[in-house]
């Protein structure tokens, strides 16, 4: 699993599967985080917004696993966003995942009128070396072409919804000629294609990190899309009181 890795056009290498810690029910992330990088994790996406950074920071200290092999991500919360807020926000998302420096470091969702603000902040972070790559999440294109044109600092990552029945052809598209990295959450639509017969049927075909499709594979999983987005997470329930 160490070896799965894409390079974000700055030249920092970073995992192809990552484990996503948001859960619905607040359940504790350290059990699993922890069995996560245990047993061949090496990267763990986190969020303000998830109310568990202390949590996974914990994680990562009972794993036993060095943090220079550990990849991890964080994202800005949409009432946090705007320069000084950001840099303020960030300052304790460090502090609660007890960390001297993030992987990567995300917009957590467009907000109008500010994340053009925060994305300078967040260039101010990398270049601070407080955080080895930044980027988006949940940015289409016209929200990246906004950030494009203010930026010193081209977006390294787009965490976007990205599964067989949502494949977001044109977004790819642009992202792959801007040299964006996309990365998928909820690939599997939170399991909702577990137990898709033609998924099921070209996995039993393939071994995990050890496999390429094949372009008849690459057309029959395409050929899922429906443009289908998942309800859109209710975060309200995750602000403290």
């Amino acid at each position: 699993m160490d070896d799965a890795f894409t390079i974000l056009h700055n030249g920092v290498k970073m995992p192809w599967m990552g484990l996503g810690v948001w859960t619905a029910d607040r359940e504790d992330a350290t059990k699993p985080v922890k069995y996560a990088l245990q047993n061949g994790y090496r990267s763990i996406d986190t969020a303000t917004a998830y109310r568990n950074e202390d949590q996974v920071g914990q994680a990562i200290i009972e794993s036993g696993v060095d943090r220079e092999n550990i990849f991890v991500t964080a994202k800005v919360a949409n009432e946090d966003q705007g320069y000084a807020s950001t840099l303020a926000a960030f300052d304790r998302s460090l502090e609660a995942l007890k960390l001297d420096y993030l992987d990567l470091y995300l917009i957590h969702w467009p907000v109008a009128g500010k994340s053009l603000e925060t994305w300078k902040a967040l260039e101010e972070l990398y270049n601070q070396k407080k955080v080895r790559a930044i980027g988006v999440s949940n940015f289409e294109i016209a929200d990246l072409e906004q950030l494009k044109a203010v930026a010193i600092i081209q977006p390294m990552v787009n965490q976007v919804e990205f599964h067989p029945y949502l494949t977001r052809h044109e977004l790819s598209v642009y992202c792959k000629q801007h040299r964006i990295q996309m990365e998928a959450w909820s690939p599997l639509m939170k399991g909702g294609l577990n137990e898709h017969p033609m998924m099921l049927e070209i996995a039993e075909n393939h071994n995990i990190f050890d496999f390429s499709l094949s372009d008849e594979e690459v057309k029959q999983i395409s050929s899922l899309n429906q443009n289908k987005k998942l309800p859109i997470p209710d975060m309200s329930k995750f602000r403290e009181a």
